[in-house]
C-alpha cells in the first residue's frame, strides 16, 4: 500500500469513526443535557489510600512490581487467616471484597496533593489515629459508646471512599438534584443543584451544594456535626465544625467516572489533601462482586454490640476470681 493509499484509508476511518465517537458523547448525557452520572460505581482497588513507607518517594509502581501485587491478590483472595491467640476471628473472605487491581496508571497512592502521598495530620489527630487503633483491638467495652461509629452501624463519614465491602455507590440526576446512595452504610447525601442558600444546619455529611463547571460536577460540603466526642476507625474521617469538603466528578467514557476530593479541616490537618480516584461501572476489572447494590441491613440480626459488652464483662469476671 503507497504511503498516499494509507492516509486514504487513515482518512476514511477517522470520519466514520467520528459520527460513532459524537453518539457515544451524546448517550453520556442526560435527556436535559448534562453529563449523565448515572450507573452504580465502584472504586474499589489495591491502591491504598496513603503511600506505604516501602514506596517513599515512588509516585508509581513499574509493571513488574504491579503485576507481582495483583497476582499474590489474586491467589490470597479466599485464603482464611488463622486468628492469633485469644482472636475470636471476624467475617470469612467470602463476605469481604476488596478488589484485586491497582489504579491503571500504577500510582502508589491515592492521595495527589500532598506530593509524599500521606495525610497531613496534626500531631494531635495522629495521636489520636494511633491510639484508637490500639483501642480497636483491646480497649475498654464498658458501653454502647465505647465502639467506633461503624461498630454501631451509624456511619464511618464521607467521602466516597471506601475499599472494604460494599464498595458500591449509585447515582441518580434530575435536573436539579443529584443524589448517591452508598451501599455501605446506606447513606443518601441529596444534593441541590440550584442556587439555594445553605440551610445552616449541621449534619453527619454537611450541608451540600452542587453546581456544574463545564462538565464537572463539584459538590461542596460544610457544617458538619462536631463528631469529636466519639470514636472513629480512621480519624481523617471524623467530621467537625471546620471540616470543608470538595467533590469532583466527571464522566470519562462509558465505565469511567473520574472521582476526586479536597479535605480541609484545620482541626485535624495542617494543610488540604487531595485524592483522585477513578470509578468503574466495570466490576469485574476491579475484581469484585457484580451486580447491583444490596441491603444494608446492619442491625438487623446483629448482635455483636451486645455480645462484645457482654464478653467484655466475662473478662472482668475472669479477672476478679483470679484476685486473692
Amino acid at each position: 500500500m503507497s504511503v498516499k493509499t494509507a492516509a486514504i484509508v487513515t482518512l476514511l476511518g477517522v470520519v466514520c469513526l467520528a459520527p460513532l465517537a459524537g453518539a457515544q458523547s451524546a448517550s453520556l448525557r442526560t435527556p436535559w443535557g448534562d453529563p449523565d452520572l448515572q450507573g452504580i460505581w465502584t472504586g474499589s482497588t489495591l491502591t491504598p489510600l496513603e503511600r506505604p513507607a516501602r514506596f517513599a518517594g515512588q509516585e508509581y509502581l513499574t509493571e513488574e512490581e504491579a503485576a507481582g501485587l495483583e497476582r499474590r491478590a489474586d491467589e490470597t483472595r479466599f485464603v482464611e487467616r488463622v486468628p492469633t491467640a485469644g482472636d475470636p476471628g471476624t467475617y470469612n473472605q467470602t463476605w469481604f471484597d476488596p478488589g484485586t487491581r491497582l489504579v491503571p496508571d500504577r500510582r502508589t497512592a491515592l492521595i495527589t496533593d500532598p506530593p509524599d502521598g500521606r495525610v497531613p495530620y496534626t500531631p494531635e489527630t495522629a495521636e489520636r489515629g494511633r491510639l484508637q487503633a490500639i483501642y480497636r483491638v483491646s480497649g475498654a467495652r464498658n458501653t454502647w459508646v465505647d465502639v467506633d461509629t461503624g461498630e454501631r452501624c451509624m456511619s464511618d463519614g464521607v467521602p466516597m471512599f471506601w475499599l472494604g465491602y460494599n464498595p458500591n455507590h449509585q447515582i441518580f440526576q434530575t435536573p436539579d438534584h443529584v443524589v448517591i446512595v452508598h451501599e455501605m452504610f446506606r447513606d443518601r447525601r441529596i444534593i441541590p443543584l440550584d442556587d439555594r442558600p445553605g440551610t445552616g444546619v449541621r449534619q453527619w455529611n454537611g450541608d451540600m451544594r452542587g453546581h456544574w463547571e463545564g462538565d464537572t460536577l463539584v459538590v461542596e460540603s460544610t457544617h458538619f456535626i462536631d463528631g469529636t466526642a466519639d470514636r472513629w476507625a480512621q480519624t481523617w474521617r471524623m467530621p467537625t465544625h471546620t471540616m470543608h469538603l470538595v467533590e469532583r466528578f466527571t464522566r470519562l467514557d462509558a465505565d469511567t467516572l473520574q472521582y476526586e476530593f479536597t479535605l480541609t479541616d484545620p482541626a485535624k490537618f495542617t494543610a488540604p489533601w487531595s485524592v483522585r480516584i477513578p470509578l468503574t461501572t466495570n466490576q469485574a476489572s476491579r475484581g469484585v462482586t457484580e451486580g447491583p447494590l444490596y441491603e444494608y441491613a446492619c442491625h438487623e440480626g446483629n448482635y455483636s454490640i451486645a455480645n462484645v459488652l457482654r464478653g467484655a464483662r466475662v473478662e472482668e469476671l475472669a479477672a476478679n476470681d483470679e484476685q486473692p
